[in-house]
C-alpha cells in the first residue's frame, strides 16, 4: 500500500488526507498542536463562515493577483463542493444575509467532530504534538515530540500544509520557512493580512468610542478604486473589521508608497446632494451633534469620526462631502501575530499545476503556505480546502492511482 505523510492538521492538510484515504492510500497526519484543526476551531467560535455564495467572477476577484492561478483549483473543489462536503458530514449549510455560508450549527465543533470521526473510519492516523523540524541528510522528514525526541519518516509522497505566519499560538508561526529556503525554494516574506490598521486617534475618541462599530460604511484608500462595505470597528489603536480587511492589499501598497489615507463613507446609500439638502434644514438652536443626528442620522461614533478630521465645517455642502469621504490617516498595521491571516509564502513559480515543488519531486504544498491572500468572508477557508484537494489529486497521479 502506498504511504503519504501530511504535515499540518489544518483544513488543507486534513482534506488532503481524506481525499488520499478515500483512494486507498495509507495516510498519517503530523501536527504540532494537541488538537486539530486548532485554528479552524478557534475561528469557528463566533460563527464558522466556511465559504461564500458569490458568483464565480466576483468570487475570484477576491484573490487579487492570485485569482488566475487559483481559478482552476476552485473548479476542482469549489463552494458548491465544500457545501456538499459539509452536508455529507451531517452539517448542511445556509446562506446568511451577507451571502456568507455557514454550517447549520453555526459553529466548528460539530463539523470537526464528524470530520475526525470520518478520518478515523478511513484509517487516517493523526499524530499530535509532532513538530516538523526539517529533513535529514537522506531526505527523510525529521519530527520532534514534546520530549525533544526526534524520529524520521519516509513516505512515497509528502504534503505540507503548515499554514502562514499569523496566530503563532495556534501553530501557524512560519517556522517552516528556513528549511525550505535552505533547499532553494523561493519564499515571499510574510506580512499581515486581514488585520487592524493603526490610527492616531484623539484621546476623546479612544476614551468614548473604542470598541464602537461604524455601521454600514464604505471604506477605500484615497486615490484608489477599491471600496468595500460593511461594519467597521473603532479600536483604541485604530480601525478594523470586514471592509478594512477587504482593502488590505490597497492599504499595504499605499503604505509602501509612503502614505495611506482611508476614506470612510458614512452614508454610502445617500447621494451627496441629498445629504447637503437635508443638512440645510438645520434649526437655529441645534448643536452640531443634534444637527447631524437629526438631519442625516449619524450616531455619536460617526460624528466623533467626523471631528477627527478637523474642525467641522458649517457649510452643508462641505459637511455632506466630508460625510461621504472622511479622511483617516493610517500609520501602519497591527503586527503579524495579531492578524487573522498572512500574505506571502512559497512563490507560485516554485510549484507545478498540481502544487508539487519543482525542486523537490514528490513533495507538495497546500493552503496558506502558498503566496496568496484573501479577505475574510469564507474566501480564506475555501482556497485552503481547494488547494488541499488539488495537492492530494497531484499525489494520486504521481503514485499512478489516478489519470
Amino acid at each position: 500500500m502506498n504511504t503519504v505523510t501530511v504535515v499540518g492538521g489544518g483544513p488543507a492538510g486534513l482534506i488532503a488526507a481524506e481525499t488520499l484515504a478515500r483512494a486507498g492510500v495509507a495516510v498519517t497526519v503530523h501536527d504540532r498542536m494537541p488538537s486539530v484543526p486548532r485554528k479552524f476551531l478557534t475561528a469557528g467560535h463566533g460563527g464558522l463562515n466556511i465559504t461564500h455564495s458569490e458568483a464565480r467572477e466576483p468570487f475570484l476577484r477576491r484573490y487579487g493577483a492570485s485569482a488566475d492561478v487559483l481559478a482552476p483549483m476552485l473548479d476542482v473543489f469549489g463552494p458548491d463542493d465544500l457545501r456538499a462536503w459539509c452536508d455529507g458530514l451531517g452539517e448542511p449549510t445556509f446562506v446568511g444575509s451577507s451571502g456568507r455560508v455557514f454550517p447549520r450549527s453555526f459553529r466548528a465543533n460539530p463539523l470537526v467532530r464528524a470530520w475526525l470521526g470520518r478520518l478515523a473510519d478511513l484509517g487516517v492516523r493523526v499524530e499530535r504534538r509532532h513538530r516538523w523540524t526539517g529533513w535529514d541528510d537522506d531526505g527523510a522528514l525529521v519530527l520532534t515530540d514534546t520530549t525533544g525526541a526526534a524520529t524520521t519518516v519516509v513516505a512515497d509522497a509528502v504534503i505540507f500544509a503548515l499554514g502562514g505566519a499569523s496566530w503563532p499560538q495556534l501553530g501557524s508561526d512560519g517556522g517552516w520557512v528556513a528549511p525550505f529556503v535552505e533547499r532553494g525554494v523561493e519564499v515571499t516574506g510574510f506580512r499581515p493580512a486581514n488585520v487592524g490598521l493603526r490610527v492616531g486617534w484623539s484621546d476623546v475618541l479612544v476614551e468614548r468610542f473604542a470598541g464602537t462599530p461604524l455601521k454600514n460604511v464604505a471604506v477605500g484608500v484615497q486615490g484608489g478604486d477599491v471600496v468595500a462595505r460593511g461594519d467597521a470597528m473603532l479600536t483604541r489603536t485604530g480601525i478594523e473589521g470586514g471592509p478594512v480587511y477587504a482593502i488590505g492589499s490597497a492599504v499595504h501598497a499605499a503604505l509602501a508608497r509612503g502614505r495611506c489615507v482611508l476614506e470612510v463613507d458614512l452614508r454610502p446609500d445617500v447621494d451627496v446632494d441629498q445629504l447637503a439638502e437635508r443638512l440645510r434644514r438645520r434649526r437655529p438652536k441645534d448643536s452640531a451633534t443634534t444637527w447631524l443626528r437629526r438631519t442625516v442620522g449619524l450616531d455619536p461614533a460617526a460624528i466623533a469620526l467626523l471631528r477627527e478630521a478637523g474642525p467641522l465645517p458649517t457649510d452643508p455642502a462641505q459637511v455632506a462631502a466630508l460625510i461621504r469621504a472622511v479622511p483617516v490617516e493610517v500609520t501602519g498595521t497591527m503586527p503579524l501575530e495579531q492578524a487573522i491571516s498572512s500574505a506571502g509564502g512559497i512563490a507560485w513559480s516554485e510549484v507545478d499545476d498540481e502544487l508539487m515543488l519543482r525542486r523537490m519531486p514528490g513533495t507538495f504544498v497546500a493552503g496558506e503556505m502558498l503566496d496568496w491572500d484573501a479577505p475574510t468572508g469564507g474566501y480564506l477557508l475555501q482556497a485552503s480546502f481547494s488547494t488541499g484537494v488539488v495537492a492530494a489529486h497531484g499525489v494520486l497521479r504521481r503514485l499512478g492511482l489516478a489519470e
